[in-house]
């Protein structure tokens, strides 16, 4: 199930996050490269209380961070599900955005369905070749992919989502200012 709440965190929140929000550091994979910036712990577990209330319990943060794309860098379309992150299997997925968008088109965060493995990646399927195969060569191929539904762009809305559904930002390009997001991975507690 995908779940939004707009107006997330409290205007001086927000504000301070834009703020926070100027150094990022470019880093790269084997699979892409990403522009991002480290969260601060009160941030973050501001973030992961918030969830947690709207989930009706606890959750436990596998990993965060705050990213940007723009009209420059980032600009692949990279359809991806995010089944396994830093060798963790977390269960649930959310975005959080933070800039104003000068876009008048739709955009936002796309959901996809691929031609073989439908709209998720289920666990059954996830040996370490078809993963590689999805990240490393279906990720840009849109012929592969059917687009299901664009949760459009709203500054303070945060979008939860299940980490195997495959999912990327939409369009692939942003707007010269920037995307910017923070995204946390995360599972229930036990």
């Amino acid at each position: 199930m995908i779940y939004l709440q707009d107006n997330f965190l409290s205007d001086t929140l927000l504000n301070s996050a834009q703020k926070y929000l100027v150094n990022f550091s470019e880093i790269e994979t084997k699979e892409k490269k990403f522009w991002v910036m480290d969260p601060i712990p009160q941030f973050t577990n501001y973030i992961v209380n918030k969830i947690s209330i709207l989930e009706g319990r606890p959750i436990f943060e596998v990993f965060s961070m705050f990213r940007m794309a723009n009209d420059v860098v980032d600009t692949d379309w990279r359809i991806h599900s995010d089944s396994i992150i830093n060798n963790d299997l977390p269960q649930r997925a959310a975005v959080l955005y933070l800039s104003d968008s000068t876009l008048t088109s739709l955009h936002g965060t796309a959901f996809w369905k691929h031609k073989e493995y439908g709209e998720s990646l289920k666990w059954e399927d996830l040996s370490n070749d078809v993963y590689n195969k999805l990240i490393r060569k279906d990720c840009e191929d849109l012929d592969k992919w059917t687009l299901q539904s664009v949760i459009g762009w709203k500054k303070n809305r945060l979008i939860s989502y299940p980490c195997n559904y495959f999912h990327s930002k939409y369009p692939n390009k942003s707007w010269k200012e920037g995307r910017k997001i923070y995204v946390i991975f995360y599972k229930y507690n036990q």
